[in-house]
């Protein structure tokens, strides 16, 4: 590489000594060519300063060459202009300028990734307008129903500005002192002349030099003035981002290219990203070129290359500086708004050029050149200038708007995001309503917007409409561009205008005629036709057209909103709307044939056309926007005030319905299965017209647009219209309507769905009225009957209700302010999520036929209901609720329902009801015509009932229905035929309808007759309804008296017959019932007899009781037989999982040790790292589990094979589920027999005779092995105890089974313990097995203690098996270890407590580096392997064990006084003083001779033993479990629960004295010395100095990590916290560790570290030392919590955090307000603790196969 001619650092220091801003700045001053000067000096120190080469240095050295780059800017570039601009010393120039501007009425906080940001639902004028989180918890707002979510970076805090909120617009820190100030005087007034000349001039330089040098396109020359002095021969290859290539194309090219490691590689490839640019290589310019030409080539062979520049170094240096300057001039405006006024002015100051030649104009239509670091800096800066300063903001807008277009286009052209294009600003103008309307009157920016995009969209068809299909990806990425577009003008419309100008009016009609052209692009586009014969063969493009109508929805309801607010401008808009659509439906009648239709006495005329043949589109957008603007003229009543403006007289009902009509058709046509051969887009474009994101605009509008036309025209006409398109017509207009079953023409099924679909749709015209303008309601009536019908299906969530909602343009559903009177809440426990359940006097308010229900919602909806009115003990019927009055435009629907055509339809269906031969109909067909007649029959009560007594009710549905059919049919009347239906055997379902309509006609017979008055008509119509109710309710209760004496009568006869059956079977129950009493008497007797026994419940020492006289008969899962568990019999095992954990650790720091020269022995008190061992409880035969797992490992085979996904468990580490529960194991724990009763012959030594015995057997063993290892021993040979054969070979007492299966669990702990391959020969394999025992033990203890359940009886089945059986596996595992080998670990044990002679063991730990409870566990497990040499069979295994507890114990008394502190005590009690209290001290003091100057002087005995005893308590605890599941000795009353008397059971059932001192009392001679010499290890002293880890006790239980109560404290946390590796970086995905509270950078390259030879993400790196492997993780930003086990399993689990509604929020897309469920947490914790997360990772990937394919190495 050549290496460049660079200034020394010396040389600059140099230039540093000597320099003087000041005196620059002097000069400046003074010369006559200010810019000429400025150039001249940023000529000669810019390139000396920056970009000195770009070698691949060290990350520390890099980082001090930057610090470096940053002084010398500051000292020779920057200082110079702020002395200059400020004409003196810059720090005091500053001070004097922030003091003469005031505090800023505007917070302008400019937001970065991921920082949570606040809008308020009630307040802010629209969803963009935001406050940071200081300004929103300064502000009112936060007492409001507020929306949270984080920042995509770039929007800043609209805190100050009036139009964003409707109240509040200013918090406590941004409220203006004097409101007028601002709108009255100049800020630059405010400034000192000087300082406004000189930084008028200045400004302009700077901003000059830096949009000359952003927007230079040269990549060897300079712009004039700033040629270097000496050119070199230097360039860098500049390496550009884009969004085509992938971040693996770029590391590979990069490392083909510049020879550079995986690692630098990475590093380029994220620097590129975030800068948008970086130098890869540095050098003369052929050296650069080769680079160059290396990555074109790479990366040009399957889409455009990379972009790359070879530029001259100088340039580059220049460019960096440009940025630096542009940031810096963002500084300096901060401090006066007369320097930012100033600002702005030089940036919009119009140059020589002409038009777009301001500074900012340039900028701007340069923007798609730039690289993204360069737009990110220039678009800070504008937001800190242009978009702060209220009168600027206005001119800028003016600039961007006549730019609009051009500006657009080059974002097309370009491919960064969105987020990096100066298009994105528009959100900061157009929200802005009186700009926008300002813009839109003075610029025409509703057109303009509307125009590029159409001229955007250019693919149309022959009649122009735009054309999607086949679209090219190239195409497709364009379209996601246009659609941005969109979100321009959703900004534009977001707010109405409050009053209306000519000009407004006139630009917004405008406006609205090119949208008017945009929908009439898209009026029938995608047009479809039914395929017969085959099935359609390419799926054909239906997305992008869905995606275009979805993006316009709220537009066009935004569009309606404005028509609304003014008369003329609606008026107006309705009459273009009309034209349009005539244009539209141009030739739509001509070219068909005519036709005349006749049914029951009316004829119509109109033209044929079959949806089934034709084409026909989905997409009417013009058609529905009419039926929009017609409702509104009702709801405004414009149509009754103004009838003469409008041309309703042209409208032609027939065309306005034809359209809409063919559209329902369709659906209903694909619903009776007649489409399905034309594939699923159709099935997918018919879903999401009836979806909630669309239906507003598709399915509402059309339904609207029927009900226009029904209004307008002879209902008769209307219905044979609607048969006809139907293609029912002939059905019903047969003269004989049974020759219907006949005709061939269609599946019979088929038709009986049309003619649903038809009736389903005539219930839906008449009876929707929840529209206001349709019906006389309010909008949020409407909001409250969607809620109703959907909490009639089931209760529901609150996101569920949202989700069931269609929003409006601000996100708003109206839920809210309607649920709480609907609905009442019910919170969720600790699993589930609050529901919304109805309240039972809406529920008559249930419209089976709801317009909005899918078919699978109606069934559900109406089964429901059903079954709630039987538990009411109602009637089943579900008639239709009462509806509101019609507007006056659309009062003519209700004749729909008495028109002579239906009527016809009506008696048709009943007469097929009534003779039901063949298949004909359907029950839904009739239910729907019962439907309607109930309909019609509530119309007709309300209309009697609002009239007056002279009024004469023009609906007369009662008396028709009795007339009989007219001929062709000859059936009897509608009332005739539903009175023979009533009792109709095979309608029992909807005889309670039936029975309410007859009801009904009765009542308004009545009403009817009594004309005398409304209020006596009306409460006498309701008496006959009254006395059949009471004739129905004593009918029910006769049936269910009939009942009743049906079941007892039953009842009576079982009863006969079980007597009959005991009889004939005596002897049987004889022995049965002999077992049963015997029982009963001993349970009589026992309470007595039970007295002296609780005081002999010992489980350790001669005197313990023991369980071996019980058998343990267990059953096989696999093969179901049952066995006798046998030392010698065949092996039962139960499958279990061994894990490595730190759950009690308290000491996360300590380092993993290299697991070869790891000594397991000693377990230090801060039980950093241990193995614990859980279990299913679930037993099978050893044999049956090998033949289980052998199958499973050839299963893993075969799946390789095949490729198949991975699975949950990794079979290569022995893992499997188990068979029965599925639980996630690794081993298997073989079953082994209680213990045998204690020998109460033998003798039993005191505590000084074992000793020294033990110390003789010790001593001959270490000479033995010491002989044996290194031949003849010098020393004279120890004597041997009597009887003590020190050769002999115990025989083992398992069988080879058993003993197999011992191996087995010894190797796994072995293996995952240590993380070592397994090796029978290691002597640190029987330690393994006996540390899982330990630690399990103490874990379980923990969980009991800090749960406060008892110690004995509080656990669960599968625990107590597991600890029963690991704890026997423990006490035998010594069998399949070389006995040489426990007994050398046991006397090296025994040397930590007594001095063991001519044992060379100096390596013995410090008595403070030991945990005792393991001390004691390894110490009586490996007892046996001592004890079994022993021939003499006087001595019991019982006593050894009982002195070796009193030894720990006493051992671990002494390590609680030497770790004790003072800052516990308190006051002294009073009273005399015990003698607990008294021995304590004495010890106390003892321990302070030996180390006087470490341990401090207690004077309360009280206390000292009170602390003493609290810190005793868990080793005991778990020394009674340990004992009691080795011993099987059943446990006393007292520990079976949390009462009083703990203490003294627990010492009583250790065969320890209360007062524990007395162990140090009564054997104080034997003790003082080993006490001295526990005392006198140096470690003690070293540990206690300072030295080491220093355990206080009790160990305090391990918590996961506080969490703040409020989420968005820990996302301000998150959104603060940069990468630790790539330079201040924000990190993309913060995650925090719940365990220890370490913020990581997860997911992403920068972060990945090797691990094993791997490379993993920072997450699964950190689970290794924090958690040995396992993880528990807070994913900020997604509101996540992530558990990772080891580095190929994981899963997430639902966050602790909850909203007001009891619902997570994953991904925060609701961003309602989260806070913390402390019962929520407190289960992760429980989890944790348990040791579970490894058995819910497997559970969850075996749910849910996604899981699996996740790669949780990299998170």
């Amino acid at each position: 590489m050549a290496e460049p001619s660079r200034d020394p650092p010396s040389a600059l220091s140099a230039d540093f000594m000597s320099f003087s801003p000041g005196d620059t700045a002097s000069r400046w001053l003074a010369c006559a060519d200010l810019q000429q000067e400025v150039y001249r000096h940023l000529a000669e120190y810019v390139p000396r300063i920056l970009c000195q080469g770009g070698g691949m240095a060290e990350h520390r050295e890099e980082h001090r060459e930057e610090q470096r780059e940053e002084l010398a800017l500051q000292l020779l570039l920057l200082a110079p202009l702020e002395w200059f601009l400020l004409g003196g010393e810059p720090a005091a120039g500053l001070a004097l300028l922030q003091q003469g501007g005031g505090a800023a009425a505007l917070c302008g906080h400019v937001f970065k990734v991921g920082e949570p940001t606040y809008s308020c639902r009630e307040c802010a004028a629209d969803p963009t307008c935001v406050l940071c989180m200081q300004c929103f918890l300064a502000s009112t707002h936060r007492h409001h129903r507020y929306r949270m979510t984080t920042s995509g970076g770039g929007g800043f805090c609209d805190c100050g500005d009036a139009e964003a909120w409707k109240t509040g617009p200013s918090c406590q820190n941004h409220t203006p002192a004097d409101q007028n100030r601002e709108t009255e005087e100049d800020p630059v007034s405010l400034l000192p002349p000087a300082v406004e000349e000189r930084s008028c001039s200045i400004f302009s330089i700077i901003l000059q030099y830096a949009v000359d040098l952003l927007t230079w396109e040269q990549e060897d020359q300079l712009p004039a003035g700033l040629e270097p002095p000496q050119r070199s021969d230097s360039y860098y290859c500049m390496l550009f981002n884009d969004e085509v290539h992938t971040y693996e194309q770029v590391i590979y090219t990069l490392q083909k290219a510049v020879n550079c490691s995986q690692k630098e590689a990475v590093s380029f490839a994220t620097t590129v990203d975030r800068d948008g640019r970086k130098s890869v290589r540095f050098g003369d310019h052929q050296f650069c070129e080769q680079a160059k030409a290396v990555i074109v080539r790479s990366t040009s062979r399957q889409s455009k290359p990379l972009r790359v520049q070879v530029m001259h170094s100088a340039l580059v240096a220049h460019q960096c500086f440009a940025l630096k300057a542009l940031g810096w001039l963002g500084q300096i405006i901060q401090y006066s708004d007369g320097l930012r006024r100033i600002l702005c002015q030089v940036g919009l100051r119009p140059g020589p050029e002409g038009e777009n030649s301001s500074l900012v104009d340039r900028l701007m239509l340069n923007d798609s050149k730039m690289w993204k670091g360069a737009r990110n800096v220039y678009h800070q800066l504008l937001m800190n200038s242009l978009l702060m300063d209220r009168k600027f903001k206005k001119l800028f807008a003016i600039r961007f708007a006549k730019n609009y277009r051009r500006l657009q286009t080059d974002f097309m052209e370009d491919d960064h995001d969105r987020l990096v294009s100066v298009t994105a600003l528009s959100v900061q103008l157009f929200t802005v309503p009186t700009l926008a309307r300002m813009l839109m009157v003075e610029e025409n920016l509703m057109m303009t917007i509307i125009r590029t995009f159409v001229d955007q969209l250019r693919h149309r068809d022959a009649q122009g409409r735009f054309q999607f299909d086949r679209y090219t990806a190239q195409q497709a990425f364009k379209f996601g561009r246009v659609q941005s577009l969109i979100g321009d003008l959703k900004y534009v419309l977001i707010s109405p205008p409050p009053q209306w100008s000519q000009q407004l009016r006139t630009k917004f009609l405008d406006g609205f005629e090119a949208f008017l052209d945009l929908l009439r692009c898209m009026q029938g586009m995608d047009p479809v036709v039914r395929q017969v014969g085959q099935h359609i063969e390419m799926e054909p493009e239906w997305e992008a057209a869905f995606t275009l109508q979805m993006k316009l929805t709220h537009i066009i309801t935004m569009m309606q909103e404005w028509c609304s607010t003014d008369e003329h401008v609606l008026i107006e808009a309705y009459k273009k709307c009309l034209s349009a659509l005539s244009q539209c439906q141009v030739g739509l009648p001509d070219g068909e044939q005519p036709i005349s239709l006749s049914l029951a006495g009316h004829t119509v005329d109109t033209f044929r056309y079959q949806v089934s043949q034709e084409k026909v589109s989905i997409h009417l957008p013009v058609c529905r926007l009419l039926a929009g603007l017609h409702v509104l003229l009702s709801k405004t009543e414009v149509a009754s005030r103004l009838p003469e403006q409008l041309p309703l007289g042209e409208l032609s009902p027939h065309l306005l319905i034809e359209l809409p009509l063919r559209c329902l058709v369709l659906c209903a046509q694909v619903h009776a299965g007649m489409w399905r051969r034309n594939g699923f887009s159709l099935i997918n474009q018919i879903y999401y017209y009836h979806n909630v994101k669309c239906r507003v605009e598709m399915f509402d509008k059309d339904l609207a647009m029927l009900q226009v036309g029904a209004s307008m025209m002879d209902p008769n006409h209307f219905l044979m219209i609607v048969l006809s398109r139907f293609e029912l017509f002939h059905t019903f207009s047969a003269a004989d309507l049974r020759r219907r079953y006949r005709e061939a023409n269609k599946d019979l099924a088929q038709q009986n769905t049309l003619i649903e679909e038809m009736l389903h749709l005539i219930i839906m015209v008449v009876g929707e009225r929840y529209v206001p303008g349709v019906g006389q309601v309010e909008p949020l009536d409407e909001v409250r009957r969607e809620i109703l019908h959907q909490l009639c299906i089931r209760p529901m969530a609150h996101s569920e209700l949202v989700k069931a909602l269609p929003e409006n343009g601000n996100k708003e559903t109206g839920l809210e302010r309607v649920i709480d009177s609907v609905a009442s809440f019910r919170k969720p426990g600790v699993t589930g999520r609050g529901l919304y359940e109805l309240r039972p006097e809406w529920s008559k308010r249930f419209d089976l036929y709801f317009h909005h229900y899918s078919r699978a919602d109606q069934s559900k909806a109406e089964e429901a209901q059903r079954n709630l009115r039987r538990q009411n003990g109602e009637d089943t019927a579900l008639p239709p609720p009462r509806p509101p009055p019609l507007c006056p435009l659309f009062g003519s629907l209700v004749n729909l329902l008495q028109c002579d055509a239906l009527l016809a339809l009506e008696g048709a269906v009943l007469q097929w009801a009534v003779e039901p031969s063949g298949g004909g109909w359907t029950e839904s067909m009739l239910q729907r015509v019962l439907h309607l007649v109930a309909m019609a029959l509530l119309e007709e009560q309300q209309q009697l009932e609002s009239s007056g007594a002279d009024e004469d009710v023009s609906f007369t549905f009662s008396t028709r229905i009795t007339r009989p059919g007219e001929a062709p049919s000859t059936s009897g009347s509608v009332l005739a035929l539903l009175e023979s239906l009533q009792n109709a055997p095979h309608l029992e379902v909807h005889k309670d309808m039936i029975t309410w309509i007859l009801k009904m006609v009765g009542n308004i017979k009545t009403t009817r007759e009594r004309t005398s008055g409304s209020s006596v008509s009306v409460s006498h119509g309701r008496r006959p309804e009254e006395s059949v109710r009471d004739k129905d309710k004593a009918e029910r209760k006769r049936k269910a008296e009939m009942a009743r004496l049906r079941r007892e009568k039953v009842m009576a006869q079982m009863s006969e017959m079980q007597k009959h059956f005991i009889n004939e079977n005596k002897e049987l129950f004889q022995q049965s019932m002999e077992d049963l009493e015997a029982a009963a008497t001993a349970a009589e007797h026992s309470p007595p007899s039970l007295e002296p026994t609780c005081v002999a419940h010992i489980c350790v020492g001669p005197m313990r009781v023991g369980g071996a006289e019980r058998r343990q008969l267990v059953t096989c899962i696999l093969c179901q037989e049952e066995q006798e568990v046998r030392g010698h019999g065949r092996a039962m095992v139960l499958a279990a999982f061994i894990q490595r954990s730190t759950v009690l650790s308290k000491n996360r720091s300590r380092g993993i040790p290299d697991p070869e020269r790891l000594d397991p022995l000693f377990m230090h008190p801060d039980l950093s790292v241990g193995v614990h061992t859980a279990s299913c409880g679930h037993i099978m035969h050893a044999t049956c589990w090998q033949r289980y797992f052998e199958a499973v490992q050839q299963k893993e085979q075969r799946r390789q094979q095949r490729l198949r996904g991975h699975t949950s468990y990794d079979v290569e580490n022995g893992e499997f589920l188990c068979p029965l529960c599925e639980c996630l194991s690794n081993t298997v724990i073989p079953l082994l027999p209680h213990a045998c009763s204690p020998d109460r012959s033998v003798e039993h030594p005191c505590l000084e005779t074992w000793l020294k015995r033990t110390n003789q057997q010790a001593a001959a063993l270490g000479f033995t092995h010491r002989k044996q290892s290194h031949g003849a021993a010098q020393q004279v040979e120890p004597a041997v105890p009597d009887r003590f054969r020190v050769g002999f070979d115990p025989q083992n007492s398992f069988s080879s089974g058993v003993g197999e299966m011992i191996n087995t669990f010894s190797m796994s702990a072995y293996k995952v313990g240590l993380k070592v391959n397994p090796n029978e020969q290691d002597p640190r394999v029987p330690v393994l097995s006996w540390s899982t025992c330990a630690y399990t033990m103490q874990s379980t203890e923990r969980l009991l203690m800090d749960e406060k359940k008892p110690l004995f009886g509080s656990l669960p089945c599968r625990q107590d098996d597991c600890l029963s059986s690991l704890t026997r596996f423990s006490s035998a595992c010594w069998t399949a270890a070389p006995i040489r080998t426990v007994q050398n670990h046991f006397i090296r044990l025994l040397s930590v407590l007594v001095p063991v002679p001519d044992s060379q063991l100096e390596d013995a730990p410090c008595i403070l580096d030991v945990d005792m409870f393991h001390l004691l566990v390894y110490s009586v497990l490996s007892y046996s392997s001592l004890h079994s040499l022993d021939q003499s069979g006087r001595r019991s295994v019982d006593s050894a064990h009982l002195h070796l507890l009193h030894l720990v114990t006493v051992a671990h008394l002494v390590q609680v006084l030497l770790t004790f502190t003072t800052g516990e005590l308190s006051m002294d009690q009073d009273g005399e003083e015990s003698e607990e209290e008294r021995l304590t001290c004495q010890l106390y003091s003892r321990l302070r001779d030996h180390l006087g100057r470490y341990l401090p002087d207690v004077s309360c005995g009280w206390r000292l033993w009170r602390c003493v005893r609290a810190a005793v308590l868990p080793f005991l605890r778990t020394a009674a479990l340990f004992f009691h599941y080795m011993n099987s000795s059943s446990p006393p009353a007292d520990l079976l629960g949390t009462g009083p008397g703990q203490w003294e059971a627990l010492c009583s059932y250790l065969s320890l004295p209360s007062n524990l001192l007395l162990l140090y009392q009564n054997q104080r001679t034997l003790l003082e010395p080993l006490i001295h010499r526990w005392c006198c290890h140096p470690g003690v002293g070293q540990v206690l100095h300072g030295g080491g880890v220093l355990v206080r006790f009790p160990r305090e239980s391990n918590r996961l990590i506080d969490l703040p109560e409020d989420y968005s404290i820990l996302i301000n946390q998150a959104s603060s916290f940069t990468c630790p590796r790539s330079g201040g970086d924000k990190s993309r995905a913060p995650t925090l560790c719940l365990v220890c509270g370490c913020m990581l950078c997860s997911q992403s390259y920068c972060c990945q570290t090797e691990v094993e030879g791997e490379d993993v993400g920072a997450c699964t790196a950190h689970t290794f030392t924090c958690g040995a492997g396992i993880g528990l993780f807070l994913r900020v930003r997604e509101s996540q919590v992530l558990f990772v086990a080891g580095k190929t399993k994981g899963c997430f689990y639902p966050p602790p955090y909850l909203d007001d509604y009891g619902e997570t929020d994953p991904g925060l897309k609701r961003g309602n307000p989260l806070h913390l469920c402390s019962e929520r947490y407190q289960k992760i914790e429980r989890l944790w603790r348990q040791h579970g997360i490894a058995e819910v990772i497997g559970h969850a990937q075996e749910a849910n196969q996604t899981l699996v394919a996740i790669d949780w190495q990299h998170l």
